[in-house]
């Protein structure tokens, strides 16, 4: 595999340093997928962007956790998952929620199981999910509103899990 770089503030290119500037104060450091990102600021400025508008969608932290640790199991994202668990655990989400979804065991709240089931489906079968899986998704409590927006925290997932694979990022300790 290529060697990709982790820029810090320094090392990154001009249009990387303010947004690397910006997420040390956020999280007090730059996660490792950053500073991979930081060569492309457009990618970075675009996953920023996402992050911050899949906390503004109507999906509450549990439900983003289900999103995105499922994303993360199915595309089996070395650094995601143990990434999500950390922000998981910050947002207040129950351990025994995210490892279930790590373990890809059905989860005992059936709203959360038919969104784990959707967004399973809406990957394995890039989109394309049948009449039955999207009914069962409304059936489980979910309108058209929360189909739209498990696809912008898809989209999310994508440019996180594909870096990752392309520069095999190290894990920070902080998601250890």
């Amino acid at each position: 595999m290529t060697d990709f770089n982790i820029h810090t503030k320094d090392s990154a290119p001009q249009g990387s340093k303010g947004l690397l500037e910006k997420a040390e104060q956020a999280a007090g450091f730059i996660p490792n997928l950053y500073g991979v990102m930081a060569e492309a600021p457009q990618l970075l400025e675009a996953y920023l962007t996402l992050d911050n508008l899949a906390n503004k969608t109507s999906l509450n932290k549990e439900e983003l956790t289900v999103v995105w640790q499922t994303v993360n199991v199915v595309n089996n994202c070395h650094y995601c998952q143990p990434a999500h668990s950390a922000i998981a655990k910050q947002m207040g989400v129950s351990d025994e929620l995210n490892q279930a979804i790590l373990n890809d065991k059905k989860l005992e709240d059936d709203k959360l199981e038919g969104l784990r089931q959707f967004t399973k489906a809406m990957i394995k079968q890039q989109g394309k999910v049948d009449e039955s899986a999207v009914k069962q998704f409304y059936d489980a409590g979910y309108k058209q509103q929360q189909v739209l927006e498990v696809i912008l925290v898809i989209g999310q997932k994508t440019l996180s899990n594909y870096t990752n694979y392309m520069a095999q990022t190290p894990v920070d300790e902080q998601f250890k």
